[in-house]
C-alpha cells in the first residue's frame, strides 16, 4: 500500500478540494468522517472515493439487519434444499442428502471465511471480480480479474434462472394440490417463470426504497417460516419414518450406479447448490454505510443460519415421509409438495406450507435479480462488457442500474425457455452455477496466497497467519470438488439423461470470455479503478 491511506495525513492540506461526496464540499472534516465510516478512501490528492474507486451513485440504505436478511433470502437454503430433492434422493436417499449437506457446509465454511476477509478489506460492488484484480498484483491483476468477473457473472446469471424456476414450479404445484387430475406441462411452468421474472425485475427497479424492508420480511419468512414448516412436518405425521430410513440405508438408496464413495462425493453438489452463495451480498457493498464490518457478518450469517435451518428442515421432512418411492417417482412440478402432503395428510396443509415457501423464494428471486444487476453494472463500469457506457449508467433517482438489471432479466427469460425443449439441458445449465462461481473464487484466493497476501490491506476482519491455511484449504477443496462435480450423474452413462455437461459449459464460458478478451479486453479494458487505488496509486 503506502500510496494512499483511508485517513491520509495530507487531508488537512486539501481543504479546497473541488470534488463533492453526496453533495458536500470535501473539507478535512468531511474527509475524516468518510474514512471513519469506512465507506470511502481518501486518496493522496484529497479526493474521497468508495472502495471501487468511484464516487457513490447508489444510496447506502442497507443496515446490518437488512443486509443479513438479503444474504439469507438470496441463499434461502432450506427452500433450495427442498427444490432439489428429486435429484438429490438418487445420491443415497435421506442419509446421503443430510451427510452430503454437512460436507458441503464445511467446504463453504472455508470459502465464506476467505470471502469475508476480502470483503472486509475491499468492499466494492464488483466483489470477487475486483479482489481477483488486486490479489495477483499489477502484472496479472487485469487479466485474472477480467476472467474472474466474467465467470462469476456466468455462474450467477445461471443461478437466477434456477432460483426463479422454484417459485414457478411451486405456483403450478399450488394449483395442482387442489386439482389431482391436473397434469403440469412445461409451458405452464414457463409462463409462471416469465411473469415472476419480470414482476421481480419491476420491483427491483421501481421499489428501491422498499427493498431493505422487503428483506426484513424475507428474513422473517426464512427463519420463522422455516421453523413453522419444521414444527408442522415433525408434529403432524401419523406415521414417521424410522431412524434407519433417515440416517441409514445409503447403499440401498444409491441409485446412481456409482460406488458409494463416488456417489457421495458427487452428491455434495446438491448441498453446495443449497448453501453456495457466500459472495452474493458482497455485490451490495456500495449500498451499506459500514460495509467493512457488516459484510463479513452477513456472509457468516448466511452460511451459519443457512446450515442450521436447512439441516433441521431436512431432518423434519425426512421423518415425515412414509413412502419414499412416491416422492422419487413423482412427476409433479415440485416433488416437495408430495412430501408436504404425506407429512400433513391434507391438501390444505400442503398448500399452506407451499405458500410459505413461495413467498420466501419470491423475495429470494427479487434479491438475486437485484444482486446480479449490480454485478453486470460493476463489470460495465470498468469497461469489461459490450456497450459498457450504456450498461454503466445509473438512474440516481431510482438508485438502480436500470439497463444492467433489465439485461439480466432478458437473459434469465432466455435461459428459462431452455426447459421447454430439454429439462436435462436446463438442469445442467443451472447446475454449472457452483462450478463457475467457485472457480471465480479460486482466481481471487490462489493469487492471494502466491503473493503472500501482501496486496490486500487488512480490514476489520483479518485472519492473519491463519489466512494462509484457510485460503489454501479453500483452493484445494474447490479443485477437488469441481472435478467430482463434473462426473456423470449416473453410471453407465446415458448421454441423454445421465450425462453431466458441466465441464462442457465451463469450457464454453471460458471460450467466450477468451474471445471477448482478445476482441476487446486486451486493448480496451483498463482494469478496475480499484486496482490503481490498491496497487499502483492514483494520479487523478
Amino acid at each position: 500500500m503506502g500510496l494512499l491511506d483511508e485517513k491520509h495525513s495530507s487531508t488537512e492540506e486539501k481543504s479546497s478540494a473541488p470534488d463533492t461526496e453526496r453533495g458536500q464540499i470535501l473539507t478535512p472534516e468531511v474527509l475524516r468522517e468518510a474514512a471513519d465510516r469506512r465507506t470511502s478512501i481518501v486518496t493522496k490528492d484529497g479526493k474521497a472515493v468508495n472502495a471501487a474507486g468511484y464516487q457513490d451513485q447508489l444510496q447506502r440504505q442497507y443496515g446490518l439487519l437488512s443486509i443479513c436478511g438479503l444474504a439469507l433470502t438470496i441463499d434461502n437454503a432450506w427452500v433450495a434444499f427442498g427444490g432439489s430433492l428429486s435429484i438429490a434422493f438418487l445420491n443415497g436417499g435421506p442419509a446421503g442428502i443430510l451427510y452430503e449437506f454437512i460436507v458441503a457446509c464445511v467446504y463453504y465454511g472455508f470459502i465464506a471465511a476467505s470471502i469475508a476477509e476480502l470483503a472486509s478489506a475491499i468492499p466494492s460492488s464488483g466483489g470477487v471480480y475486483h479482489w481477483a484484480s488486486v490479489t495477483p498484483g499489477p502484472r496479472w491483476g487485469r487479466v485474472v480479474g477480467f476472467f474472474c468477473g466474467w465467470l462469476n457473472f456466468f455462474g450467477w446469471i445461471f443461478d437466477v434462472a434456477a432460483i426463479v424456476t422454484i417459485p414457478a414450479n411451486v405456483s403450478v404445484q399450488m394449483y395442482a394440490v387442489f386439482h389431482p387430475d391436473f397434469t403440469p406441462q412445461p409451458w405452464h411452468t414457463f409462463v409462471s417463470f416469465v411473469l415472476i421474472t419480470w414482476l421481480c425485475t419491476a420491483f427491483v427497479i421501481f421499489g428501491n426504497r422498499l427493498l431493505p424492508k422487503i428483506q426484513h420480511v424475507g428474513l422473517f419468512l426464512v427463519i420463522v417460516g422455516g421453523l413453522v414448516t419444521i414444527i408442522v412436518c415433525a408434529a403432524m405425521p401419523k406415521q414417521h419414518a424410522s431412524s434407519q430410513e433417515v440416517w441409514g440405508n445409503f447403499d440401498e438408496n444409491n441409485l446412481t450406479g456409482w460406488s458409494s464413495g463416488v456417489a457421495f462425493l458427487t452428491g455434495v453438489l446438491n448441498g453446495a447448490f443449497t448453501i453456495g452463495t457466500p459472495d452474493a451480498v458482497t455485490h451490495m457493498a456500495e449500498e451499506l454505510p459500514n460495509p467493512k464490518v457488516d459484510l463479513p457478518k452477513a456472509v457468516f450469517a448466511q452460511v451459519g443460519l443457512g446450515f442450521l435451518t436447512t439441516f433441521l428442515f431436512g431432518i423434519a421432512i425426512f421423518y415425515g415421509i412414509n413412502d419414499l418411492s412416491a416422492i422419487t417417482g413423482s412427476s409433479a412440478a415440485f416433488p416437495l409438495a408430495a412430501v408436504y402432503q404425506q407429512a400433513t395428510g391434507s391438501p390444505g396443509g400442503a398448500f399452506g406450507l407451499l405458500l410459505i415457501l413461495f413467498l420466501s423464494v419470491l423475495i429470494c428471486s427479487i434479491g438475486t435479480i437485484l444482486m446480479v444487476g449490480r454485478l453486470w453494472w460493476a463489470l460495465a463500469r470498468d469497461n469489461a462488457t459490450p456497450f459498457a457506457s450504456y450498461f454503466a449508467h445509473v438512474n440516481t433517482k431510482l438508485s438502480c442500474p436500470v439497463q444492467a438489471t433489465v439485461l439480466c432479466a432478458v437473459l434469465t427469460t432466455a435461459f428459462g425457455a431452455i426447459q421447454l425443449g430439454s429439462k436435462t439441458a436446463f438442469t445442467d445449465l443451472v447446475g454449472s452455477f457452483i462450478i463457475l462461481t467457485t472457480i471465480s473464487y479460486f482466481l481471487a484466493f490462489f493469487p492471494h496466497i502466491l503473493t503472500k497476501r501482501r496486496n490486500v490491506p487488512p480490514g476489520p476482519f483479518w485472519m492473519g497467519k491463519w489466512g494462509y491455511a484457510v485460503n489454501g484449504i479453500s483452493c484445494l477443496l474447490i479443485v477437488f470438488f469441481n472435478i467430482m462435480f463434473c462426473f456423470p450423474f449416473g453410471y453407465p452413462v446415458d448421454p441423454i439423461s445421465l450425462m453431466n455437461w458441466n465441464s462442457v459449459i465451463l469450457v464454453g464460458c471460458l471460450l467466450l470470455t477468451t474471445i471477448w478478451w482478445f476482441v476487446h479486453g486486451l486493448r480496451k479494458y483498463p482494469g478496475p479503478k480499484l486496482a490503481s487505488l490498491y496497487i499502483e496509486g492514483i494520479d487523478e
